[in-house]
Parts: structure tokens; C-alpha cells; sequence
């Protein structure tokens, strides 16, 4: 019986090693040995459906381990493509005077044509994003036309406003010494409210000026490519076109006026643009009451100063990193004089509301009040006096 049993012992041991054998053989028959066999399972796939194959670290031979496929479906990882926004670039313009009166008005009369004076410049100031005007004059139909004669009733024809809109003119600046003009008695406010339903029929907006001070004091808001521009003008030349409590006409040019009109534009503006109306007639060279005014309206917030009244062209000035151009001469009007015949189109350019620069365009007017550019003698003539003027104020 004990012999029988050490056999059957042996017998269940042999057994026993030989299942452990075959279980041994199976296991290494389903467990990848290395990374080998899964790249080339994987290599069977479509090369656009493949990922990496992970490093396996091998199996324990002491536990049975199933066979893992490996993931043949990425998940993408999407990397948002981002373009740097391109700052748009904007180009506002601006004019000498505009006077549409005597021998311009007594021209316009005999051909029929109002649009004569902007014909040849006409293309520029459509080109900016925003043109501005200076008008010097009344625009109606009240006041009698007084033919090429010299005065200083300066009245024009209310289709000098249809004139004015097609020349491409967005805002027109009334804060001027001739916008209550008309040559009749007691009808000077009537002519200054022609002239500014006038300007409002053909869509143009009048700065400026109102049927009471507070009014005129209000700026003229224009958001051209997401930036709002802030315009406001003050005249500080003629009382008899100032504006009252209770009585229209237009804003006036003092420290105080400027700190406010300025603030005004500022709370709902990103640049703020003060146009003066001022200055002595014929003098290139801005006097001590411009140049204080100037530091004022820096003082008060203005990013750029556009001046205009002297009919000559005047200095340009950095104050504190503002440009301040005091006056830019004669666009539109009648006058003999050699330079009071020259004019400017001053062309200011804004990164968003950063301001970048200026380009400086002489121009030349015809006694008839027809614009052209000016000729390259003439525009050099002009730019080295400008030069030399601004040279004074350094």
C-alpha cells in the first residue's frame, strides 16, 4: 500500500509539472514579449489612423496577463489658430477757410455750377475716412448776393451746402466770425439758422455753434472705425456772433469755455479735437494769445489742435506731444495776396486712437475760389515758409 501510494505520488507530480509546462507555454504565447510585435500589428492599420505606440514594461510571468490592443483612433487636440488683429489706420482731414461769398458767389452765379471750387480736390477729401471744413460765411437764401465787390458781408447761396456734400465734407466748423452775415438789418440770426439747416439738409454736421451757448458748447461725436472722434470749435473774433444764455450763436474761445468744451468731449469721445477759431489777420506767426489759448487747450485734454481764421497759412507746434496747428490759410475764397491765395489739406492719420502723424498738402485758390493743388515751385515755397515760421515757436 505505501509503495502504491509513492507511486501514485510521482505519477500526480509528473502530471502536476506538466500542466504547469503547457500553462507556461500558453502564457508566453499571448503575452507580448516586447514592443515589436505591437508595432508591426499596428503597421497593418492606416498610417492616418496610427498612434504612437506606448512602451510596455513586461509582463510578470507569474500572473496570467490578457492581450491589450493598442488604440489606433487619436483624439485631436485642437490648437486654436490665432491671427494678431490688424489695428485699422484712419485719416481725418482738414481745410483752410471756406468762403463761399462775393466774387466766388458772383462766379458761381454766372456759370451755374457750385461744385466748380472742389472740383480738382475733390478726390482727396473724399479719400479720408473724415473731412472737416471751417466755414466763414452764411449759406441761405435770405440775404442778397453782393456780386465781386470788396466787403465784409460775406453771404453765399444755400446750394454752396449741396456744393460742400459733394465735395466729400462730413463736419463743417461754424464757430466762425462771418456765420451771422446777411447785409440786412435784424436778420442775422435768421441767416445763421439757414446756414445750419442748410448744412443739417445735406447731412453734414455743424460744430460749434446753437440757438444758446450750452448748445454751441456741445461736440460732434463720429465713430470712424470703432473710434469715436470728439470735435469741438470755439471762435473768439466777432461778440456780434456769440452765442448767449438764451441767444443763438456760436460758442466762445476762453480758458474756462475750452477746459469745459473739452471735458464735454472727452466723457463720451476716444480723441478730442479742438478747433479754434482765432487769431490777427495776415500774421503767419501765431500771437501770445493763441499760444496761451493753445497750452490751455492742451492743458484741458485736447489730442490735437486745428486752428483756422488768419487767412494765411500759420506755424505748427508741439506742445507737451500735441500737434497744434495754428491755421492752415485759405481754402475757398477771393483774396489777391500771394499767400493769402495758398492754403493747406492737412491730412491727420490714427492707429485706432493713436495718433501717427500728419501730411501737409499746400494748395493754391483761384480768385474765383477754384482749389488746385499747388504747383511744385509753389508748394515748395510754402513749406519752406512754414518751416521757418514754426521754427520761431521752438
Amino acid at each position: 500500500m505505501a509503495a502504491y501510494t509513492s507511486r501514485q505520488a510521482l505519477l500526480h507530480s509528473f502530471i502536476y509539472l506538466l500542466i504547469v509546462s503547457l500553462l507556461a507555454a500558453c502564457q508566453a504565447a499571448t503575452v507580448p514579449a516586447s514592443n515589436a510585435s505591437l508595432e508591426a500589428a499596428a503597421a497593418s492599420y492606416p498610417q492616418a489612423t496610427r498612434t504612437p505606440i506606448p512602451t510596455l514594461a513586461p509582463a510578470a510571468t507569474s500572473t496570467p496577463t490578457a492581450t491589450i490592443p493598442p488604440t489606433l483612433t487619436p483624439t485631436p487636440t485642437t490648437v486654436p489658430q490665432t491671427t494678431p488683429t490688424k489695428i485699422p489706420i484712419t485719416r481725418l482731414l482738414f481745410t483752410g477757410v471756406i468762403v463761399p461769398a462775393r466774387c466766388v458767389q458772383a462766379a458761381l452765379d454766372a456759370n451755374g455750377n457750385p461744385n466748380y471750387p472742389y472740383e480738382e480736390v475733390r478726390e482727396i477729401v473724399q479719400s479720408a475716412d473724415l473731412a472737416v471744413g471751417t466755414l466763414n460765411a452764411t449759406i441761405g437764401d435770405t440775404a442778397p448776393h453782393t456780386g465781386c465787390k470788396n466787403t465784409y458781408v460775406l453771404v453765399g447761396s444755400s446750394n454752396n451746402a449741396d456744393a460742400l456734400a459733394w465735395a466729400g465734407f462730413d463736419v463743417m466748423s461754424v464757430a466762425t466770425n462771418h456765420i451771422k452775415n446777411c447785409g440786412l438789418m435784424n436778420c442775422g440770426d435768421r441767416a445763421f439758422y439757414e446756414t445750419l439747416d442748410n448744412l443739417r439738409r445735406v447731412n453734414i454736421l455743424a460744430v460749434g455753434a446753437g440757438a444758446n451757448h450750452a448748445e454751441a458748447m456741445q461736440p460732434v461725436v463720429v465713430e470712424v472705425n470703432d473710434v469715436r472722434f470728439g470735435i469741438v470749435s470755439l471762435g473768439q473774433i466777432e461778440p456780434m456772433a456769440f452765442a448767449g444764455d438764451e441767444s443763438p450763436g456760436i460758442a466762445v474761445l476762453n480758458k474756462d469755455n475750452a477746459r469745459s468744451a473739452i471735458q464735454a468731449a472727452r466723457a463720451v469721445s476716444d480723441v478730442v479735437i479742438a478747433m479754434p477759431h482765432w487769431g490777427p489777420e495776415d500774421s503767419a506767426l501765431p500771437n501770445w494769445i493763441q499760444r496761451g489759448l493753445a497750452v490751455d487747450l492742451v492743458d484741458a485734454g485736447a489730442d490735437v489742435v486745428v486752428g483756422n481764421h488768419t487767412h494765411v497759412i500759420q506755424a505748427i507746434q508741439e506742445i507737451e506731444g500735441v500737434p497744434v496747428f495754428y491755421g492752415l490759410g485759405n481754402f475757398v475764397f477771393d483774396q489777391g495776396l500771394r499767400d493769402h491765395r495758398q492754403g493747406g489739406i492737412l491730412i491727420l492719420t490714427f492707429e485706432g486712437p493713436r495718433y501717427l502723424g500728419y501730411e501737409f498738402i499746400p494748395t493754391h485758390v483761384d480768385p474765383d475760389g477754384r482749389v488746385h493743388i499747388a504747383s511744385p515751385q509753389e508748394a515748395a515755397e510754402i513749406l519752406l515758409r512754414l518751416e521757418q515760421v514754426s521754427a520761431e515757436l521752438r
